[in-house]
């Protein structure tokens, strides 16, 4: 017997503990501490940034606590569980506080709540209490969801309620926060953000998490068909561009050209277009001046590719690229190498600077050759994420806007009509009451005076 009473006496506690509206206070400033914390330190950057912004303690003592990933924290994710359990049981508590209100089948009228009720109007009908009864019936039946009857000494009164389960729309809001809180945990917990990058032709069926070494398979392929910058004329990046391809099972499923704020979706996973790097260049406009007749000619060379050139001056073909090529030990910066082959001649190497669009001069030979302008290559950058509570969240939104539009633009409302026999006439008298919106009320009083009005004992 001590055993159940202890046992239930702890569950009371329990139930009291997360029914406390300081609980809710202290769990809602607890978050907004922590979501400011989260904005003022970024999230997600690299270990370095951190460890040279704070120092090794700071560091070492901040990610312990996990702040540089804050929102998918074990304690943050703890934070939203109890503020959850905490809105669920203070509505539990109020619903079950109010149960004759709020869950009445057959709500019961008390006369004495209309008594002193100062919204009400007062008619008179030129017929008595009897012959009007069931005409009054007919339309209290079409206007309120209850109705009772009850009989007085000289007359009869009639009540009607209608909207009482407007009432739960406050509770539709507290069910929106579990909803949208609970989306957002279902999203931290199951769902990832990731990255790739794909030049134009490469394609990937893994990706890299962000924040961790780790890979994820996608379970099917993404390619990348194409890219495309533009500029401003300042330089800015203006668009990016991919056209991507989903492939499955060896087939082609989907595709999509994707910018940015417009992805591509797929079996739950969508592709951002996020950013953009430039990779070596695939090859250069070039030009060759001959020595002999001093004409000069375009051509487009790609890298591993040989171009015949004109006057028999031979072939020439782009090797490679290098970032950081050097010539007698001095570093010349970007350049292209490449080979000039001619018939009877040794090859020879040329070395073609971005930066020193003359430097082939010093060569000599028959021919000059030149950069003009080299063929730039991107890659595009796909931020990768999957959300597995997006719907979660999103039928939260609709329950809260919902809830709030219940809340606040509509009532439970409780009328009463009291029919008192007169000496010519039934004195009636019209009074409403409404749990909130009550300026509406005398206008609803009107009306149903106006339709008492009109009304004739033969109507049914």
């Amino acid at each position: 017997m001590a055993s159940k009473n202890s046992s239930s006496g702890l569950t009371d506690t329990i139930w009291k503990f997360f029914a406390s509206i300081q609980l809710t206070i202290v769990l809602l400033l607890s978050l907004a501490a922590t979501s400011i914390v989260g904005t003022l330190i970024p999230q997600n950057a690299q270990p370095g940034e951190y460890l040279k912004a704070f120092g090794d303690f700071f560091f070492r003592f901040f990610q312990a606590l996990n702040i540089f990933d804050m929102y998918h924290s074990w304690w943050f994710q703890l934070l939203l569980l109890m503020l959850v359990l905490n809105i669920v049981v203070c509505s539990i508590d109020r619903i079950t506080a109010n149960r004759k209100t709020l869950l009445v089948r057959h709500p019961k009228f008390k006369p004495a709540r209309f008594k002193n009720a100062k919204t009400h109007k007062d008619i008179s009908i030129g017929h008595p209490p009897e012959k009007i009864k069931q005409a009054c019936q007919h339309l209290w039946r079409r206007k309120f969801t209850h109705t009772q009857m009850t009989e007085t000494e000289d007359g009869f009164r009639l009540f009607g309620e209608k909207g009482r389960w407007t009432r739960f729309g406050v509770y539709v809001v507290h069910l929106s926060v579990v909803v949208l809180l609970l989306g957002g945990m279902i999203g931290s917990i199951f769902g990832f953000e990731g990255f790739v990058n794909l030049a134009p032709g490469d394609s990937a069926d893994r990706i890299r998490l962000r924040n961790s070494n780790q890979s994820l398979p996608l379970g099917f392929t993404v390619r990348c068909d194409d890219f495309n910058v533009s500029f401003y004329e300042s330089g800015a990046p203006k668009e990016f561009r991919s056209s991507l391809a989903i492939i499955e099972d060896g087939k082609t499923v989907v595709e999509k050209d994707i910018i940015v704020n417009d992805p591509l979706r797929y079996r739950g996973i969508s592709f951002y277009q996020a950013s953009y790097g430039q990779l070596p260049p695939k090859g250069a406009e070039l030009s060759f001046t001959s020595k002999a007749s001093g004409m000069s000619y375009q051509r487009e060379a790609v890298i591993g590719e040989t171009i015949t050139l004109p006057e028999n001056l031979g072939g020439f073909t782009l090797k490679a690229f290098n970032n950081s090529a050097t010539f007698r030990g001095q570093n010349i910066g970007e350049a292209f190498i490449g080979v000039l082959s001619a018939d009877g001649k040794q090859d020879q190497e040329v070395i073609l600077p971005l930066r020193f669009p003359s430097f082939d001069k010093m060569r000599g030979g028959d021919v000059q050759i030149a950069v003009t302008d080299p063929l730039l290559n991107y890659y595009t950058g796909l931020e990768v994420s999957r959300d597995p509570g997006v719907w979660v969240v999103y039928s939260g939104f609709i329950l809260m806007i919902l809830g709030c539009f219940i809340t606040f633009f509509m009532s439970h409302q409780q009328f009463c009509l009291e029919v008192v026999r007169g000496t010519a006439e039934s004195q009636v008298r019209v009074i409403g009451l409404a749990n909130k919106n009550r300026l509406a009320i005398p206008k609803k009083i009107d009306r149903m005076a106006a339709d008492l009005m009109r009304l004739t004992p033969e109507e049914k």
